[in-house]
């Protein structure tokens, strides 16, 4: 995820904001058309995201007896637990924790999928891929915005005071919108959704 989240989305950033300025974040007298081509070559540098995603669910889950996964588990449960006591954070807190719910059903329901039919259950490894890694950024998000209102708390004034405002308005944005994106995404993955696996070569 480390690999694959930022290089997909940092690819998506640089498109919108080549859109918000229109031809002028097109053409080469600006930077942002350069940032785009450096961003475009991320995802080819860093392998392809679909098999980011079938090695995350084929091996890396269940290495070492799924220790990794279940030390992340944990972090995101102290991160919520301190965020779910601080107002500025606690509604940002309550949406998490549903994802980290709904996260821990998807892949108890994949693992289960796998082991039954390990080429189906891992057609369906990319989403599986994207939302973890949603769950992952909004987990870092709500420590940003965590440690934000720690910081608002103690008397950031000013320019201080806007950056951390900043930083809790951009976590609230991802919880309410980027966030709420893996609910279609479980419940596809839940059902074992075969439209990809079902495809033919030959009706290409």
């Amino acid at each position: 995820m480390v690999k694959s989240y930022p290089s997909k989305y940092g690819v998506i950033a640089s498109d919108i904001g080549v859109q918000i300025l229109g031809g002028s974040g097109y053409i080469r007298e600006y930077p942002l058309e350069q940032y785009y081509r450096d961003n475009r070559l991320n995802p080819i540098h860093e392998g392809t995201e679909g098999i980011h995603g079938l090695d995350l669910l084929g091996r890396k889950l269940q290495q070492h007896g799924g220790a990794g996964y279940r030390l992340f588990l944990g972090q995101v449960a102290h991160t919520l637990d301190e965020a779910g006591r601080d107002p500025r954070c606690s509604p940002m807190s309550y949406l998490l924790a549903g994802a980290l719910e709904r996260l821990e059903r998807v892949t108890d329901s994949l693992l289960a999928q796998v082991a039954e039919d390990a080429s189906l259950g891992l057609c369906n490894a990319t989403p599986y891929l994207d939302l973890f890694g949603r769950v992952l950024v909004g987990w870092l998000w709500l420590r940003m915005a965590r440690v934000s209102s720690q910081a608002l708390d103690a008397g950031a004034q000013g320019s201080e005071a806007d950056f951390y405002h900043g930083k809790l308005q951009a976590a609230r944005y991802f919880m309410d919108w980027e966030l709420a994106g893996i609910d279609a995404q479980a419940q596809l993955l839940i059902s074992a959704n075969r439209s990809s696996f079902d495809m033919q070569n030959h009706w290409f």
